[in-house]
């Protein structure tokens, strides 16, 4: 990487196209300058100017690393600029989840992106263990987690639970369910789906629970908004978070069946320790927090 104060100095001279000029902008003295840029090019290994007396050209060389003196000059005033001015409504934010939470989540973020134009909100559903990976890399703002990661380089704040339901048709609410009537109408499955039924099946039908690998499967969806699409339309059960269940555009046509023994996840709002969030950052993270309390 070439030296950014050698840089800065062959830059200057550059503009004024003279080392004494050059000398008493940077002030410094005209040698000083001249060993900036004999260092310069001893760096580069070719010569980066031509001299005519008192004048001089740059080389190809020369021109070359006077567009990269400028474009430094321009990426280090963008940095500034985004760092001195902390606007809530202007800039990135990312933020990660689970699908079930991003569907409830991303409605509630809606009207704030559409009152600030030069805001960029940037939603991702994740598994759980790809939201840690991309905290500890630093390409996420803010992460929902199910549970306090407990990592040096991260602080936690809990924000709520949702229960992990049992999804049936609406009409099948009060209808008594067993671990043979629910295996008779078939899994809907996702990929979280086979956790959350060794979660909360095996909790309540201990003695009659196979396994998730053995549970009768009716489908499977990838698409979280999709999932209790077949159960709405009578086909099959489901276990989906409440948030999962709440976000479902037909959530009317869904019922939550009640288990003997209930399961909630914690909801954990992570983000780098010892960072500090921009003001866009501070938002979303009142919005996140808010939507989690509104979960039953």
């Amino acid at each position: 990487m070439l030296n950014a104060t050698w840089l800065e100095t062959f830059t200057t001279l550059c503009e004024t196209g003279h080392f004494t000029r050059a000398a008493a902008r940077l002030n410094m003295t005209q040698p000083g300058v001249s060993q900036h840029l004999r260092k310069l090019e001893q760096q580069v290994g070719q010569a980066l100017i031509s001299r005519q007396g008192k004048s001089f050209t740059l080389t190809p060389a020369g021109e070359a690393v006077f567009g990269l003196g400028l474009s430094r000059r321009a990426e280090e005033k963008r940095l500034r600029d985004d760092i001195e001015t902390d606007d809530r409504d202007a800039g990135p934010v990312h933020i990660a989840c689970s699908g079930s939470f991003a569907m409830m989540l991303y409605p509630t973020l809606l009207p704030w992106m559409r009152a600030a134009p030069d805001l960029s909100v940037h939603l991702k559903a994740a598994p759980q263990a790809q939201i840690l990976a991309g905290l500890l890399e630093g390409r996420f703002d803010l992460g929902v987690l199910g549970a306090d990661p407990d990592h040096v380089r991260l602080e936690a704040r809990h924000i709520g639970r949702e229960e992990l339901c049992l999804v049936l048709p609406a009409d099948a609410a009060d209808t008594p369910m067993s671990f043979a009537d629910l295996d008779a109408r078939g899994f809907i499955a996702h990929p979280d789906g086979y956790g959350y039924a060794d979660d909360l099946l095996r909790l309540n039908f201990p003695d009659d629970y196979p396994g998730a690998d053995r549970l009768r499967l009716r489908g499977s969806v990838n698409q979280i908004g999709q999932i209790p699409a077949p159960v709405a339309k009578g086909v099959g059960y489901t276990l989906l978070p409440r948030s999962g269940v709440e976000a479902f555009v037909n959530e009317a046509s869904l019922s939550v069946f009640q288990l003997p023994k209930r399961r909630w996840h914690d909801l954990w709002l992570v983000m780098r320790r010892g960072r500090c969030l921009s003001a866009r950052a501070r938002h979303a993270r009142d919005i996140i927090e808010e939507a989690a309390g509104q979960l039953r």
